[in-house]
């Protein structure tokens, strides 16, 4: 009797002891993920719109446009993650700015396949627990990379394609519009100047990578594809670990440039992996992919790391690029 009283009372000494601790040991309070207690106030965001031969004689008023363009992303995305946003918020509302650039090629603005069409493709990664979600050749979608994260996010999968990509738009309310809601003129003159030989194919993309207060890394990608290319053609862009990866553990990557070379050599990905398993720093591993696995003219990236350091490279004449830190940082480039 003495022995069940004893026991008794240990259980019921235990339960309370138990309840009095906030946090027991290895379990996460969830709540706590977007809490001050969990933020560093510190933040980094990085932001590419493609890169490829970009005349530097262009007219200073072009120049200015696209420098403002850069600017107005950077803001956007910065204002975000200024007051508590989450890196995947920052990363989908700069790509959304882009794909309503006409400057860009993403969204409205995107290049002609040899059809005369539009076929986009977006990506985006959640660093937290490699979450991620893409969508490949849709016609009809106004902002591709929106539609990417609800793949990521509503579905069990990670990537779609074409009609089903486009049904499954509309099944959660997205409106789809017509293929003329993309064309520009600019695009159609580099289009028809590019049969004839003019012109050199385009290469264009829109990227965007983040380093939030809650120490998570996001990554996304979204493009028009190449200038005439096949029907049906699928690029980098949204693959997950060739122009899209993204690892609380290393860092956040996407890419632009010749998608097959990115996808022969599995970029973003060997960028993270660089890091993991060879110690390598950011800027070791971008280094090693860019100038050294590459070749030139190929193509370039951005990058972010756990720590908030960041990376900009390419092996062509320019990328429209930008960066915004809480220490400060705020700058747009071109080239070299």
């Amino acid at each position: 009797m003495k022995n069940l009283l004893l026991v008794l009372l240990l259980t019921l000494f235990g339960e309370m002891l138990f309840a009095q601790t906030p946090n027991p040991p290895n379990v996460i309070n969830v709540t706590k993920l977007k809490s001050n207690a969990w933020k560093s106030n510190n933040y980094t965001i990085v932001i590419h719109g493609g890169a490829g031969t970009i005349n530097q004689s262009m007219s200073d008023s072009l120049k200015l446009a696209y420098n403002n363009s850069l600017a107005e992303a950077l803001h956007i995305g910065e204002d975000i993650l200024k007051n508590g946003g989450t890196s995947l918020d920052a990363i989908e509302k700069v790509l959304n700015y882009f794909e309503n650039d006409p400057k860009f090629n993403a969204g409205i603005g995107s290049v002609y396949t040899s059809e005369g069409m539009h076929e986009m493709d977006a990506s985006i990664m959640d660093g937290r627990d490699l979450s991620c979600g893409a969508v490949a050749g849709v016609k009809h979608v106004p902002h591709p990379i929106s539609l990417a994260r609800l793949v990521m996010e509503k579905t069990p999968h990670v990537l779609l394609s074409g009609e089903g990509a486009e049904k499954f738009a509309e099944t959660i309310g997205i409106k789809l519009v017509p293929s003329n809601y993309f064309d520009t003129p600019e695009r159609f003159k580099q289009w028809e100047e590019y049969k004839k030989k003019l012109q050199e194919k385009m290469h264009g993309t829109v990227g965007c990578t983040a380093l939030d207060q809650y120490g998570n890394l996001a990554a996304g990608t979204s493009t028009g594809g190449m200038t005439n290319e096949m029907p049906g053609r699928i690029g980098d862009s949204p693959l997950i670990g060739d122009g899209t990866y993204a690892n609380n553990r290393t860092c956040a990557v996407s890419c632009t440039g010749w998608g097959e070379k990115f996808i022969k050599n599995t970029v973003a990905f060997n960028v993270s992996a660089l890091m993991d398993y060879k110690g390598m720093t950011l800027k070791e591993a971008v280094d090693e992919m860019i100038y050294k696995r590459l070749q030139p003219d190929d193509g370039g990236l951005i990058a972010v790391d756990h720590k908030g350091n960041y990376v900009m490279a390419f092996n062509t004449s320019g990328m429209f690029r930008g960066v915004a830190t809480s220490s400060g940082i705020f700058e747009v480039l071109i080239w070299k």
